[in-house]
């Protein structure tokens, strides 16, 4: 009798690494069932969730760069035909997103390229940590500048002392019945560089991203390539350590308790105006998912003791 071998779970999931003798540690991170779940609860046009699912792998690869207790948020905003995207990440691995936008100003773009300033116009990109009404927000904002989410991140990392890093992102979109979408990132980050001399740091930095840059979107996203055996691939002539990986999931926090309490702290007026034929309904932009309240149920909502 042969036992079952089952196949290794190589997606959604975060695989921390160092680069031996070089101050640069990394992530690689790869999205498959989580992206596909997020998508499908909108009917995204192809373009719109192929931005999404770039913001999604953006989020999940800074988010694990960083150590907090909370939520981290990746948010664009701009006067495109995407309005806005959004996507966090809990300190826990769950992951969400949602995107704006005018389907009219979208159709008329027709086939051509699909850039940032013509998908996302004039803006902004932005990220947030946020670590409860006790702790105060950090947040990074920089303008939509370049033809990618990736080179706004990098425009941001050109500006900022905090962070020397630079990020490769990958989405695969389903093409026929039975595929599914699918997004990666791989991202280097310069440490201090300690007691080394500067032309080596430097050196080293350089061929790390001339090995990133190597890597396929196909050995990126394929789902049985292991991360371990793709990170070998690039930087075995220096080597490569690779940490506990973790996982990310999609997850919504909203329910029906967090929807009451926000019918509570409005206004009764206020309340009265978004009824229709005397029920309010409240849907989540994050996950579709919808609530509805009766009369009864707001009246309720509004005594002392609710």
């Amino acid at each position: 009798m042969t036992d079952l071998q089952l196949a290794p779970d190589f997606d959604d999931m975060i695989q921390p690494f160092k680069i031996e003798g070089q101050a640069i540690r990394g992530r690689f991170v790869r999205l498959g069932p989580l992206v596909q779940e997020i998508l499908s609860r909108h009917d995204y046009p192809r373009p719109v969730a192929t931005m999404l699912a770039e913001m999604l792998a953006l989020a999940a690869t800074l988010a694990a760069t960083l150590k907090y207790e909370g939520v981290f948020t990746l948010q664009t905003k701009g006067d495109g035909p995407i309005r806005l995207m959004v996507a966090d990440v809990t300190s826990g691995g769950d992951l969400r997103g949602y995107a704006q936008f005018d389907a009219e100003r979208l159709a008329r773009l027709g086939d051509g390229s699909l850039s940032v300033p013509r998908l996302l116009g004039a803006g902004y990109l932005a990220f947030t940590v946020d670590q409860g009404s006790h702790t105060e927000r950090y947040q990074g904002i920089v303008e939509l500048i370049g033809a990618t989410l990736v080179d706004c991140m990098h425009h941001y990392f050109q500006q900022s002392e905090q962070f020397d890093a630079a990020i490769r992102v990958a989405v695969g979109a389903p093409r026929r019945a039975g595929e599914v979408w699918r997004a990666s990132a791989l991202m280097l980050q310069r440490l201090p560089p300690g007691a080394s001399a500067a032309d080596e740091v430097e050196e080293g930095w350089r061929r790390a991203l001339a090995l990133m840059a190597s890597s396929r979107n196909p050995e990126m996203l394929d789902p049985n390539l292991g991360p371990n055996d793709l990170l070998y691939r690039l930087f075995h002539e220096d080597g490569v350590r690779v940490f506990t990986p973790s996982r990310v999931r999609a997850g919504c926090r909203c329910s029906r308790e967090r929807v009451e309490r926000v019918i509570r702290s409005l206004p009764p007026a206020e309340v009265d105006d978004l009824k229709v034929e005397g029920r309010l309904s409240v849907t989540c932009e994050f996950c579709n998912s919808s609530y509805e309240f009766a009369e009864a149920d707001l009246v309720a909502l509004r005594r002392p003791d609710a």
